[in-house]
């Protein structure tokens, strides 16, 4: 397969020098990028593989640092700004059971599809999913689900023994921490690091009350602006911690934030210090080397075809779920935009509108929402078939 006409955006120090600044055609041999040449440079692939895009941008497949996927069904569940997680956890049990109960009526697997096709719809090409570890088929997108999932202080039953198990000393753990902005949460910092007795390489979800002497005692941090800013009020101090950790992105479920993570990234945005590249690079290649997914997060020869291609937009991060032009997954095609239709022809794919606009995607999408609504009829889905 050749992806022809695009300009490549990513991590510039990863793109072969010669392509210059022109348009430039991506080759995929099974799951890995073959080569990205110029336009110029002979060409000797068969015609009838070449799909040709205009006015088109080309980056590497975005990583979603942390999504709980069966929860990507439920409302945004917020009555105020609170001070933290737990309070905020105690308050919808109350205000929101109703939602929560018709939810939960849904059967799980078709709830953790939806979510992986959540954030396919995105862009997403990797998402790590925090919680038990689900049992997944057939998904667009790779689940990454190989590290110890906690909770957190509050809410993982017997989470010091957890942490400290000697059978998984090796396994990174992933967990919330931080996630407010009182006092609990700054003690919760520091007692998840005191209480790290086999000195476990932990990721840290949500961090808002960090510091930077608090942040040397972990292996990375997951940024989820739009949870953050909804639940919380604030988020993360990303302009003072990004010196000393790893900062990777991540959207939360739509619990917390809207499903379009087009807008978590403009909010992301939006917070000192921030620019399009630093995002970028904390969707690309940050999260890769710190969740170790070799061969992903980059545009490059042999990396892994993982590549999401949208419209070319004087500010990328204007794009839009509707704006998604194609996506690859493992050199598989898994979404298309209506404007392709002539040039592909695919088996096993459905059609859906997002605002307006026709997308093809891998898979019987139509008949996921269609059990989803046979569960819960007026659920308010963001797509229509």
């Amino acid at each position: 397969m050749i992806l022809e006409n695009l300009v490549l955006r990513g991590i510039t120090d990863e793109v072969p020098m010669t392509i210059g600044t022109g348009p430039v055609r991506i080759v995929i041999k099974e799951d890995r990028i073959h080569g990205i040449q110029s336009i110029e440079q002979d060409y000797t692939e068969q015609d009838k593989d070449r799909i040709q895009f205009s006015n088109a941008v080309a980056l590497p497949g975005f990583i979603n640092s942390h999504d709980h996927l069966d929860f990507n069904l439920f409302p945004l569940l917020a009555n105020r700004v609170y001070n933290n997680y737990a309070e905020w956890a105690r308050d919808i049990q109350v205000t929101g059971k109703k939602e929560i109960e018709a939810v939960l009526r849904i059967p799980e697997e078709i709830r953790i599809e939806w979510g992986c096709y959540k954030n396919l719809l995105n862009g997403f090409t990797t998402v790590v999913n925090h919680g038990k570890n689900l049992e997944i088929r057939n998904s667009p997108v790779h689940v990454h689900q190989s590290c110890t999932s906690l909770h957190s202080t509050a809410f993982e039953r017997s989470w010091k023994l957890k942490l400290n198990n000697p059978l998984n000393r090796n396994r990174v753990v992933a967990m919330h921490i931080g996630e407010g902005r009182d006092e609990m949460a700054t003690k919760e910092i520091e007692m998840v690091s005191r209480w790290n007795f086999l000195h476990k390489k932990i990721i840290a979800v949500h961090g808002i009350a960090m510091n930077k002497k608090q942040a040397k005692q972990f292996e990375g941090l997951v940024w989820c602006p739009a949870s953050n800013q909804k639940l919380i009020g604030e988020t993360a101090e990303i302009e003072e911690l990004e010196s000393v950790i790893p900062i990777v992105f991540g959207t939360d479920s739509t619990l917390s934030a809207s499903w379009n993570a087009w807008m978590h990234f403009r909010l992301g945005l939006r917070e000192p210090g921030m620019n399009e590249s630093g995002l970028l690079k904390m969707l690309t290649a940050t999260p890769a080397e710190l969740w170790n997914l070799q061969g992903k997060g980059t545009l490059k020869e042999n990396a892994l075809a993982d590549i999401v291609i949208t419209g070319q937009k004087a500010d990328l991060f204007q794009n839009n779920p509707e704006d998604m032009l194609m996506v690859v997954q493992n050199g598989r095609i898994r979404l298309f935009d209506e404007s392709l239709a002539r040039q592909i022809q695919l088996p096993n794919f459905s059609k859906v509108s997002i605002n307006n606009r026709i997308k093809y995607v891998e898979g019987d999408l139509p008949g996921l929402i269609n059990r989803i609504r046979s569960w819960y009829p007026s659920i308010d889905l963001p797509i229509n078939v």
